[in-house]
């Protein structure tokens, strides 16, 4: 199923519907909690199984989101990530009332982690520390950006300029974060090597683990440093560089929801003045970083294509294109550094 669902878009809060979160309203009473617990030990936490009639899961549902308010998508979200209940079994419950339903957990727990979320405007995703992210179940937590689904899109353009047959040599993650780009395109290309850049000592180290989590650790390259710095042994060799960089202006970042802006990293979300500072950083190394036919993909705010595509035409690219996200904004810009060789100024 999707991530937790957001509020309407508008310039202010378009991205904290991508982060799913709403804001939270008042906390509403504690709710009798029916369960039938056995005991069962799950990964770092002491977690207990229930066994519970479709019928009284289904109330207890109810109940909660009269008290506490939010999204009904948000809720059912936490109990597919952490009750281990699917979108799709949750609806069959309807037709079956008297159904019993197992869940990895009890229902005080789930009942807890809302009410956090609710009160705190903490992420859900922060509080069960997993993200989906493709086919992948992501570790997230605090310091670390949460991924977005249409960050995945990255993934499908990346893969569909050099598919497996053809994989790239060499590519890179610029701000690799929680390490999502990463460990998408080191499952796609395992022939290929990757470097992952970011500046934050608590992304690499989540990034780390996603790696290994993935079973990917041994084609990937882990580097602290910003932007295309820490790769300069690499310089004129990269096939293909993806980033996500900060690209949100600071007056919009200023006015996101409390989930987004009072958790997430600033350092991941604020691209300066209009948003384009790291974009621009990116930019001014792309012609001399990549190789010869490399290429360049980024995100970029809903609104900065044209500034984006000026910016990569102004860097010399070809090829250049913007691509639309799941709503259809453009989102994403591509560009190809020429194929011939060329001596160029060297990365910022």
């Amino acid at each position: 199923m999707p991530g937790p669902s957001g509020s309407a878009p508008d310039p202010a809060t378009l991205w904290q519907r991508q982060a799913g979160l709403r804001v939270p309203q008042f906390p509403g009473p504690q709710l009798p909690v029916p369960q039938l617990p056995v005991p069962l030990l799950e990964g770092r936490l002491r977690m207990v199984a229930v066994l519970i009639t479709a019928n009284a899961l289904l109330r207890w549902r109810a109940d909660l989101l009269k008290a506490s308010g939010g999204a009904a998508a948000d809720l059912d979200w936490l109990l597919d990530l952490e009750a281990g209940l699917a979108w799709p079994e949750l609806q069959a419950l309807r037709l079956h009332p008297e159904r019993e339903v197992s869940l990895r957990c009890d229902l005080t727990h789930l009942q807890s982690l809302w009410q956090r979320h609710r009160q705190q405007a903490e992420p859900l995703q922060y509080l069960i520390g997993r993200c989906p992210f493709r086919q992948f179940e992501l570790a997230v937590g605090p310091g670390v950006l949460i991924p977005r689904q249409e960050t995945e899109l990255l993934v499908d353009l990346a893969v569909s300029l050099l598919p497996p047959s053809a994989p790239p040599a060499l590519w890179a993650d610029l701000g690799t974060g929680s390490g999502c780009l990463a460990v998408a395109l080191a499952s796609a290309w395992p022939q290929a090597r990757g470097l992952a850049v970011d500046r934050s000592p608590e992304a690499l180290a989540q990034a780390e683990a996603n790696l290994r989590r993935a079973g990917v650790e041994g084609a990937v390259s882990l580097r602290r440093g910003s932007w295309w710095q820490p790769l300069q042994p690499w310089w004129g060799r990269l096939d293909l560089v993806v980033s996500n960089p900060p690209y949100i202006p600071s007056a919009v970042v200023d006015g996101l929801d409390p989930v987004v802006r009072l958790h997430e990293p600033r350092l991941a979300l604020d691209g300066g003045v209009d948003g384009l500072d790291c974009l621009r950083t990116l930019l001014a190394g792309a012609a001399s970083a990549l190789a010869p036919g490399g290429w360049l993909l980024v995100e970029h705010h809903h609104d900065q294509s044209e500034a984006v595509l000026a910016l990569f035409a102004a860097a010399g690219l070809q090829e250049v294109c913007a691509h639309r996200d799941l709503e259809g904004r453009c989102r994403f810009v591509v560009g190809q550094r020429s194929p011939a060789h060329r001596v160029m100024p060297t990365p910022p």
